[in-house]
């Protein structure tokens, strides 16, 4: 019996320790989901760049620690986070209902509309059932922008899913796609300021329904690591308070 309990009271101890060293991380490794210019994507020489890299990078050295990226496709990434294949998420992943049924996030960093993109010489002025009827439409399996087009038109247009959005884009580039649903910013860089530059946005940009596009664009946590993400927000406004975080914005963003 004293046995036992000694094995029991071991077993209590070492799982404390794990989370007490959990809470202390001196390494973080974030998950991401690559390309998605402007917020995460390579160089030529094959370095890791974009807002939520550098942004990232500045966090941990706020903090005195040391990150590392690695690389998931998006419809995987919740999935890796929960079986501990990286720390944290730091993708672009927008707060909403339904994941905090899964993940802990942290204080938003960032908000961005979405937006529809279509060629230059289309004749479609508004994104609409009726506008949309019969078209191809493509989206990022799994985010928001696929959440959204397929409950709204999924009944009316064919909304093709693509595993990156560099996959989707060379279709967009080819014309297997009438338009592309992304957020702004990636639509920007890629579209509006590519080579080609004959694309343009349609319509408005869309910012709800409010359990689409939620309160913003955050950092993505295990639910039992409240106190890594305390540290992240105590870091994050940091960054806010002595600029730092506005010279990374301004990199990336010119609107």
């Amino acid at each position: 019996m004293y046995r036992y309990l000694g094995i029991t009271l071991l077993g209590a101890a070492l799982v404390a320790g794990s989370a007490q060293a959990r809470d202390s991380y001196d390494h973080v490794r974030f998950g991401v989901d690559v390309p998605y210019e402007p917020m995460q994507y390579r160089t030529p020489d094959g370095g890791l760049t974009g807002f939520d890299i550098d942004l990232g990078n500045a966090l941990c050295e706020q903090m005195g620690i040391t990150c590392e990226w690695i690389e998931q496709q998006w419809d995987g990434i919740i999935p890796g986070l929960m079986a501990r294949n990286y720390d944290a998420i730091m993708s672009s992943m927008t707060i909403n209902e339904e994941r905090r049924e899964q993940v802990l996030f942290s204080d938003a960093y960032l908000t961005v509309p979405s937006a529809w993109f279509a060629p230059q010489d289309s004749d479609i002025e508004t994104a609409d059932e009726q506008t949309l009827d019969g078209l191809t439409l493509g989206v990022q399996r799994g985010t928001l922008q696929d959440s959204y087009a397929t409950d709204f038109y999924g009944d009316v247009a064919n909304v093709r899913r693509y595993a990156t959005a560099d996959d989707m884009l060379l279709d967009m580039e080819s014309g297997r796609l009438d338009l592309v649903f992304v957020n702004y910013p990636v639509g920007k860089t890629t579209l509006l300021d590519s080579e080609r530059a004959d694309y343009r946005v349609v319509g408005e940009m869309i910012r709800e329904p409010y359990e689409y596009f939620g309160d913003g664009i955050a950092i993505a946590f295990r639910p039992r690591d409240e106190a890594l993400a305390e540290r992240f927000n105590d870091a994050l406004a940091e960054l806010q308070e002595d600029g730092t975080y506005d010279e990374i914005h301004d990199r990336y963003f010119s609107e």
